[in-house]
């Protein structure tokens, strides 16, 4: 239904297709999206569609990092230096062929959280009505005489709440079995983050990856001012039931900021905390897998398969809400 008080449906909510100008990030796309009730993200389709920026009634809530807005051409595929284009955002998608540490698996090298996050999505488009906007890719990992994974994802963003889901749908085009990970590194950054952030875990078991966070074990809930040559800590948590919710909650400002999903399908949540000055950061993410390399993970029997023409489908929600300052 048209609205007579409105020249443009831009005045109140909808989507504008962009390109960046000048530095890394020189022609990348950017779907900018506004809901009309607070909520505003970036969606980049040449980051795989990841969720480049995350704002609600105006206040922050993802982590951009140093590295900015890189374009896919920049990305090293070696060892660690996915780093150098780990834009982070609010959305960063690790996989599909491997998800942590660098290793070498069943006679592949892999490097950290695999390519997903830097291919330009082979398709995108949008569409809307009254109730939601609906953002869709296409990103085709495929290679000859190597993997064939396409992944089809679509972001709906309520007109109705500040709430979205991102689902993604992964088949398997090829003719051989091949092993799947994912993770949503979701990326929560200041103001939403800082020390005086309350987060909320409800797990029955939490178990740390590093001496650091086995010394810190007692303190994985606590934020901490920004800190120089703080070291990453990161504690997996295990969940019971049919639905997880994790949550921050910023008591200057009121935002809470919740993210669920299904523990039986993605049953490899982790925390990452990042005290850093200027990596100060706290990733949310839920994931199939835990970010140990593919080997450990194979090894453990946590190691997730596509036979040939399979396709799977994960799904996470977020929602956002003010719940009052203190």
């Amino acid at each position: 239904m048209v609205n007579p008080y409105i020249g443009h449906e831009l005045q109140v909510s909808g989507v504008q297709e962009m390109r960046l100008v000048g530095g890394k990030g020189d022609g990348q796309r950017i779907y900018e999206i506004s809901n009309g009730k607070g909520l505003e993200m970036k969606i980049s389709p040449d980051r795989n569609g990841d969720i480049t920026q995350l704002r609600f009634n105006g206040i922050n809530c993802s982590y951009l990092s140093p590295c900015g807005y890189v374009a896919p051409a920049y990305y090293e595929s070696t060892g660690f230096n996915w780093l150098k284009s780990f834009t982070a955002g609010f959305l960063t998608t690790c996989g599909l062929q491997a998800v942590g540490a660098p290793c070498t698996d069943d006679g592949e090298e892999l490097p950290l959280h695999g390519s997903i996050a830097n291919q330009p999505s082979a398709q995108s488009w949008w569409e809307d009505d009254e109730d939601e906007i609906r953002i869709h890719t296409v990103t085709r990992d495929e290679v000859i005489f190597g993997r064939k994974l396409v992944l089809r994802r679509t972001v709906a963003i309520s007109r109705r709440e500040n709430a979205f889901t991102i689902c993604d749908e992964i088949e398997n085009t090829g003719s051989k079995t091949e092993p799947v990970e994912i993770l949503y590194h979701m990326n929560m950054g200041y103001p939403l983050l800082d020390e005086d952030s309350v987060i909320s875990i409800p797990s029955v078991e939490v178990t740390p990856r590093s001496d650091d966070a086995t010394k810190d074990l007692d303190k994985w809930m606590i934020m901490e001012k920004p800190q120089a040559g703080y070291s990453e800590q990161c504690f997996y948590h295990r969940f019971d039931g049919e639905n997880a919710e994790v949550s921050i909650y910023q008591p200057k400002n009121g935002v809470k900021l919740s993210i669920a999903a299904d523990p039986r399908e993605l049953d490899g949540f982790v925390e990452w905390k990042m005290m850093g000055v200027r990596d100060y950061v706290l990733g949310l993410e839920f994931g199939n897998c835990y970010p140990d390399g593919r080997n450990v993970m194979r090894e453990t029997g946590m190691l997730k398969f596509l036979e040939p023409g399979e396709k799977k489908e994960y799904c996470v929600q977020v929602r956002l809400e003010n719940k009052g300052n203190k």
